[in-house]
């Protein structure tokens, strides 16, 4: 029942992943409304037409945006000084959609069509060399993604940027178990089996195609693990 309603819920956020709410992407701040820990009025890119859905969905009145948590600002995307840029990947691993485009000590570029204006990318910049510019005065100036972006809607947008966060986090968490594997074989000093067990709670949630690729990658990484451990052991045989 809950999963349907936090499901439900979550489909009427703007899934910008921009913690503004208080809450570490929208699926956990849908979570919070669902089982009444959060108010219905805490996402300033949802804005006042966001909690009126809201509202209407949980059969509550609509109440004012929650401006403690920001104030409802027009569309903006991300735009990187390319001349400045370093090409440290900071920005490239705070992106919760993977926007940004680049490689170590080379330059960055932003994919407008995908960026949802999070700012997340803002606070690991050593020099300060990205802007968050209105979608409005970026299509003025050619920016045809922007352009583009005008005419979409909310549930439009969404949905995209939900799948591109559950891939995103999917990645994330085989790069950490993956990372975590290597580290341990070459020390042994953790069980395998405990350094790579995915929490369920990592894996993505909506989408169930997504999911399962999680879930197959998880398998395959033990797999692969036990594969380790067996030549260790044999490794260790051979040694006595």
């Amino acid at each position: 029942m809950h999963t349907q309603r936090i499901k439900a819920i979550d489909a009427l956020l703007p899934q910008t992943q921009c913690t503004r709410c208080g809450y570490p992407d929208c699926r956990a701040y849908a979570t919070a409304i669902s089982h009444e820990q959060a108010s219905y009025d805490q996402c300033p890119p949802g804005g006042q037409a966001g909690v009126q859905r809201l509202a209407k969905f949980l059969g509550k009145p609509e109440i004012p945006l929650n401006t403690e948590y920001g104030s409802e600002t027009p569309r903006t995307a991300a735009v990187i000084d390319e001349r400045r840029c370093i090409g440290c990947t900071l920005c490239i691993q705070a992106c919760p959609v993977d926007a940004i485009m680049g490689s170590a000590k080379r330059m960055h570029t932003v994919l407008t069509a995908y960026c949802t204006g999070c700012d997340l990318c803002l606070p690991p910049c050593p020099i300060d060399c990205i802007d968050m510019i209105g979608l409005n005065d970026l299509a003025e100036h050619g920016n045809s993604a922007a352009a583009q972006l005008l005419n979409l809607s909310t549930d439009d947008i969404a949905p995209v940027a939900r799948r591109r966060y559950e891939v995103h986090k999917s990645r994330y968490v085989r790069e950490r178990d993956e990372k975590a594997l290597r580290l341990n074989a070459k020390s042994g000093a953790v069980p395998l089996k405990e350094a790579i067990s995915p929490k369920l709670e990592d894996l993505p949630q909506s989408g169930s195609g997504d999911r399962k690729k999680a879930v197959i990658a998880a398998a395959l990484l033990r797999a692969r693990t036990r594969r380790i451990e067996s030549e260790r052991a044999r490794r260790k045989r051979a040694e006595r």
